[in-house]
């Protein structure tokens, strides 16, 4: 009987001490951070590696145990540098694993899709931006305090950022990608 008692006070330490983070189901919080984007295409007025911003609300469901969950956000964002500034709605859908360290401390990996939705009209040479851009997030992070979240993420996109309208041009097939690393902070209420 002891060590059946002893076995179950293990087991029970054990689980209290790697339970995630996450108490609550539903949590609904603030997010922002830098964006530190490259675009990838040569073009005489293009510069390579520039920063912007994101803000917005973001909302983040956990399964209590398992620490698995999906966390959204619609953000306003901006990428890119002068005439080839990309600004928009931006929506990460992650899956996101979290694996807690007692109340105050976790990390997580997440992944998923990212839909970009571009509000600023860009026509340069015979260049428009495209309206809606479609990429893969791949992050990682850590929790503090049951409210912080610090993250990482690297932006990869599955489509152009730019088209050729013009075909009178010597730019030729545009093969051109923001490439975006992204570093976040959100506050959870």
């Amino acid at each position: 009987m002891k060590r059946t008692l002893s076995v179950l006070m293990v087991i029970v330490c054990c689980m209290s001490i790697a339970v995630p983070v996450q108490a609550q189901l539903l949590k609904w919080g603030v997010k922002g951070g830098v964006n530190m984007s490259k675009l990838d295409f040569k073009y005489e007025n293009a510069k390579e590696n520039s920063t912007g911003f994101f803000i917005g609300p973001m909302a983040e469901v956990t399964i209590p145990v398992v620490g698995l969950g999906v966390d959204a956000a619609v953000l306003y964002s901006q990428r890119g540098d002068g005439e080839l500034k990309q600004q928009g709605l931006d929506i990460p859908i992650n899956l996101k694993y979290t694996i807690g360290l007692g109340s105050m401390f976790g990390v997580f990996i997440a992944a998923g899709p990212d839909f970009f939705f571009n509000f600023k009209d860009i026509d340069i040479a015979d260049l428009e931006a495209e309206k809606r851009l479609v990429s893969l997030n791949v992050g990682a992070g850590i929790k503090l305090i049951q409210h912080l979240q610090i993250g990482v993420n690297y932006n990869i996109p599955l489509g152009d950022s730019f088209k050729n309208v013009g075909g009178v041009t010597n730019v030729g097939d545009v093969d051109s990608k923001y490439r975006t690393w992204q570093v976040s902070l959100a506050y959870m209420f």
